[in-house]
């Protein structure tokens, strides 16, 4: 370190958890060496006027700083590295890539528990029935719930109880059981060291676990499908990146768990990663029905109890397979062999608002050329960053056309809303199709991508509309709940009847979700209809319970928002209706043509996965538009070639390397005065283009005024050398104290 000062017992570089963009130095504990303490390992710091845990970056000889000025680590929490060297480097990476304080970075990739310091070594949950619930089992109770006389029962055979991880084995759905007999005093959930009596609980017999009795069979695998899996197994032990591309339904889960097993079987262990919690399930079902392995899940809906157990068992290695959103791309995973991204291209990959605004698709590469193995970017419609990066030979595609046992490729067809009759928001040729598919014995999916009942409230004398008071923005009619709400800052008031400055009545003007399901309610009353969308589904229970309604055919009507888009398989669906297919064609975003192809075609790929060939209709006032017109003619393939050549010649990316300085303030001249400072910081020629400072499309968000200024360069390494010699001069500015700021790199939203 240049400059720095010796210490005889040398300096350790800590990360603490502050908005401080820098390492901070720490002496060793009396008595002992620099050296003495691992990197990795967690140490508790004076900072300040109170204490804080940290981690142990680097070691150095010395210090920046007065010998006077250094204070010495309080105490080292963990006797071994809690993150490994090469954990540790790629957050190290994050945090330098989207210049974030590293502190952040690191502290967010922990539990909660270990942040605040509690012990690292791996625990398990064990349950235990109590005295009381000896009794109870020796009663016959609970007569009148079955699952939790099961357990029950299990439980009265094994007096010193059975862990959680086996009882995931046996019966995955036993914690709501489980409260259920707490709640009566006849069980208890304790905390023990992990194998701690191990041998004391033997595995249930099938008859009082019927839930899980043997593995799945594999299917067989297409030729496609049989090349895909052959490609990435050879490339094991070494880096190589894949772009498994099919249509939906050919087939990608299935190369995903053939490549996962054998990464198990050659001793390595895998990472998934899935763009939202709601797939997750799904998938892990799919993962347990045909892997014998223990595997941990890792997402944000997690308790800070559940995820510190998975985490414990991903890094001790017990957990096999770690399944997960974008944070799970930080998991510890020793002997890694394989990394799955599925549904590479959604934007959920990216962390989008508050925090490190990392890409976990971008890290889970850069986590495989570290570590040396294959990674698997799976979708039906890459991103085109994805797709320019096969072209330049960085990414090999593995291309899965439709199954030989499925039904043709669905039908596309645009419905004019210009030359068709339109009843609330359905064009006749729609509900001609929804009636003639039912009647048929199919199912019906129609996607709009707006909950809620109408995204306006108007007076039909004076004009007025329902504001949000807090932002640039319409308050949204939810009918059902008697509710104004606004979807961007969460605020709600009453629904009224009459004009709240004429007194003359409201209305509801347009459509949303819920406005569709009553239309189509009363259109087919005999065909029971679910929503799903943010206001009805709540947690992934209830996203699994619509799942099964469509799968077991009780449900024949599906509508909802993007949710339904996403990996889900329905092969009862022969119909799909795009209803508004507008929104995304004549948006400032750059990205807004890319995100509603990838919308179409996704939701389009709901139909006809099973033996009925199916039918999608797009309802549109604009049919002749190019875009549509590409999906029509070629499908995603035709759009994107001709997406990529307008993208090259208006050198945006993946052509040029794009960053957002993000403000917001009490006033819009606030925002706006420190982006103009934060510009002039560049000086007269930057080597980089700036565009703006300009407000951001919905200017005012939840009482702050936000706006932002634009940095772009072609190549990736010169615009990173200018962040980092700007960011230093911005974060003196005296208008930075003024505002909330953030840079966000290769964003995905410049709105």
């Amino acid at each position: 370190m240049s400059g720095a000062k010796p210490s005889s017992a040398g300096v350790l570089r800590v990360a603490v958890d502050c908005p401080l963009r820098t390492l901070l130095d720490y002496l060793p504990p009396p008595g002992q060496r620099a050296q003495d303490l691992p990197a990795g390992a967690r140490v508790r710091v004076p900072f300040g006027a109170r204490s804080a845990v940290g981690v142990i970056v680097a070691h150095a000889p010395g210090s920046l700083l007065a010998g006077n000025r250094l204070r010495a680590i309080a105490a080292l929490l963990d006797p071994e590295p809690l993150l490994d060297a090469a954990l540790l480097e790629l957050l190290q990476w994050t945090a330098s890539y989207y210049h974030h304080p590293p502190g952040e970075v690191i502290a967010a990739a922990l539990p909660v528990a270990l942040r605040d310091g509690h012990s690292a070594l791996a625990q398990e949950e064990w349950l235990e029935i109590t005295a009381a619930g000896v009794t109870a089992s020796q009663d016959g109770e609970p007569r009148r719930a079955p699952r939790q006389r099961e357990l029950l029962l299990l439980l009265a055979g094994l007096p010193t109880g059975i862990s959680a991880a086996q009882l995931e084995l046996q019966a995955p759905l036993w914690r709501p059981a489980a409260r259920a007999l707490a709640k009566r005093g006849w069980s208890a959930l304790t905390v023990r060291a992990a194998g701690e009596s191990a041998q004391l609980a033997p595995l249930a017999t099938p008859a009082a676990s019927p839930r899980r009795t043997a593995l799945a069979a594999a299917p067989d695998l297409s030729a496609a499908q049989l090349q895909a899996l052959e490609a990435i197994d050879a490339a094991a032990g070494r880096y190589g990146a894949f772009l498994l591309q099919g249509a939906t339904g050919s087939g990608k889960t299935e190369v995903y768990l053939r490549a996962v097993a054998r990464c198990l079987e050659r001793g390595a262990n895998a990472l998934v990663l899935v763009p939202e919690i709601g797939l997750t399930p799904q998938l892990l079902e799919r993962f347990r029905a045909r892997l014998p392995v223990r595997m941990a899940v890792l997402h944000s809906a997690l308790s800070d109890g559940e995820r510190l157990s998975a985490w414990r068992d991903a890094r001790a290695g017990r957990a096999r397979v770690v399944i997960g959103t974008r944070s799970a791309v930080f998991a510890p995973i020793p002997q890694l062999g394989l990394i799955t991204v599925d549904e590479e291209h959604d934007s959920s990959y990216k962390q989008q608002e508050g925090g490190c605004r990392y890409s976990a698709r971008d890290l889970a590469v850069r986590r495989a050329q570290q570590a040396a193995v294959p990674v698997v970017l799976g979708s039906a419609t890459p991103a085109l960053e994805s797709l320019q990066n096969v072209q330049l030979g960085r990414y090999h595609q593995l291309p899965l056309p439709r199954r030989a046992d499925q039904a043709l490729a669905p039908r596309l067809a645009l419905i004019d809303l210009r030359a068709h009759a339109v009843h609330q928001g359905l064009a006749g040729p729609v509900t001609q199709a929804i009636a003639r598919h039912l009647a048929a014995d199919g199912q019906v999916l129609v996607y709009l991508n707006r909950r809620g009942y109408a995204p306006t409230l108007l007076c039909t004398s004076c004009g007025w509309i329902a504001p949000c008071s807090a932002c640039d923005a319409r308050l949204t009619v939810h009918r059902e709940a008697a509710q104004l709400r606004c979807h961007w800052c969460g605020a709600t008031a009453p629904l009224p009847t009459r004009c709240g400055r004429c007194g003359f009545t409201v209305k509801p003007v347009g459509q949303g979700t819920e406005r569709i399901a009553e239309t189509l309610a009363a259109m087919f009353p005999d065909a029971p209809l679910l929503r799903l969308d943010r206001d009805t589904a709540r947690g992934a229970a209830d996203i699994e319970a619509v799942m099964n309604a469509l799968l077991d055919g009780s449900a024949r009507i599906l509508v909802g928002t993007q949710m339904v888009t996403k990996g889900h398989h329905f092969p009862g669906v022969s119909l799909v209706a795009v209803i508004n297919a507008d929104q995304g064609l004549f948006s400032t975003d750059f990205r807004a043509a890319e995100r509603l192809a990838q919308t179409i075609v996704q939701v389009a790929g709901r139909a006809g996965r099973g033996a009925r060939a199916g039918e999608v209709l797009i309802q549109t006032e604009y049919p002749e538009h190019p875009l549509l017109q590409s999906l029509i003619s070629g499908g995603y393939e035709a759009f994107a070639a001709g997406a990529l050549t307008e993208r090259a010649a208006a050198r945006w990316p993946p052509f040029s390397r794009l960053a957002l300085l993000r403000a917001s303030a009490r006033t819009a001249a606030e925002a706006m005065s420190f982006l103009r400072a934060a510009r002039e910081c560049a000086g007269d020629r930057p080597p980089v283009r700036l565009l703006g400072p300009v407000s951001a499309a919905m200017a005012r968000r939840a009482g702050r005024h936000h706006a932002q200024l634009l940095v772009e360069h072609a190549g990736r390494g010169e615009l990173q050398r200018f962040l980092d010699a700007w960011l230093e001069l911005v974060e003196r500015l005296p208008e930075a104290r003024r505002v909330r700021w953030a840079i966000d790199v290769d964003p995905l939203d410049i709105q």
